[in-house]
């Protein structure tokens, strides 16, 4: 990501186009390379749990521990306009993977003709955030606001082809790892991509969200995590189907469901107890939500 960054300042590309674009598909990409992976291996559990799962992890886990360890303000677009926008990748998630309800058609799978479509709304989500970046706002802005540091040409190289080749070889490993343990434990594919490969990728999150909201930047946690989850949604699995169709299981519609239904629960905190801002009893409820969720997955199986 580094190396990424450092060919754009040398461009003189702006601090927030960076994040708006590099950055935040940087910390995406794990998740896109376990789910393309998993999705050609027609490991479709893991290529949708992961991301479903990363996306739970995401709303409740990362954006609970941060708010108990510093509040966190939340911006008046994030509520209005990003958190809407994500429920609506939800919802068209649901719809656009639910043939068996809809068309009365089995198998239900995610196809190409559907990940073109969530492709054309992540479109119009990234069209939507570079407006935003000519008024000086950013809501994926996942960039330090520090200088960024040009590196030399070989040095650059260097990271970018270290970095391309770890994020193949660890999504290559998960992949097959997580296949691995579900075999041996007798565990469902969708259970390891919704808890150890979502919680796993969703680590590039919690570090981000800690970061800025230890260095008094607390006001870009929520946004980044919610531009986190419609890069998810939109991108990966709009990405991942496009390349080869995605088998969808109706199993996962529990999970889909709590993913919107934790959302809704997001909006509410926010509005109650302080206006626009999360702080350490509301990231006690959020935590609380993923354990709860955590004890469903493990009766589920």
């Amino acid at each position: 990501m580094e190396g990424a960054s450092s060919i754009a300042k040398k461009y003189n590309i702006s601090n927030l186009v960076i994040g708006l674009t590099i950055v935040a598909f940087g910390s995406s990409a794990p998740e896109l390379i376990i789910s393309v992976m998993a999705s050609i291996k027609e490991s479709a559990d893991i290529a949708l749990g992961n991301v479903i799962g990363s996306n739970i992890s995401n709303t409740l886990l990362i954006l609970g521990i941060t708010a108990i360890i510093v509040p966190l303000a939340v911006k008046k677009d994030t509520v209005n306009k990003e958190i809407p926008f994500s429920l609506l990748a939800v919802i068209a998630l649901g719809l656009l993977a639910n043939d068996a309800f809809i068309e009365n058609s089995l198998p239900s799978v995610i196809s190409r003709i559907d990940g073109l479509i969530l492709l054309l709304f992540f479109a119009i989500f990234i069209y939507y955030s570079f407006n935003k970046t000519k008024k000086k706002e950013t809501i994926l802005e996942k960039v330090e606001p520090k200088e960024i540091k040009v590196y030399g040409k070989w040095a650059t190289s260097l990271m970018l082809a270290g970095g391309v080749v770890a994020i193949f070889l660890g999504g290559q490993w998960i992949v097959n790892g997580a296949v691995e343990i579900a075999g041996i434990l007798g565990l469902s594919q969708a259970f390891v991509g919704l808890t150890i490969a979502a919680i796993g990728t969703s680590l590039p999150e919690l570090a981000t969200s800690l970061a800025s909201a230890q260095k008094g930047h607390a006001d870009m946690a929520v946004g980044n995590v919610i531009g986190s989850n419609i890069f998810n949604f939109l991108w990966i699995i709009g990405l991942s189907s496009a390349i080869s169709k995605i088998d969808y299981s109706f199993a996962l519609n529990a999970d889909v469901f709590y993913l919107f239904f934790v959302t809704l629960i997001l909006l509410v905190l926010i509005y109650n107890g302080r206006k626009h801002v999360l702080d350490r009893k509301e990231g006690i409820i959020l935590v609380a939500l993923y354990a709860a969720y955590l004890s469903f997955l493990i009766y589920r199986g």
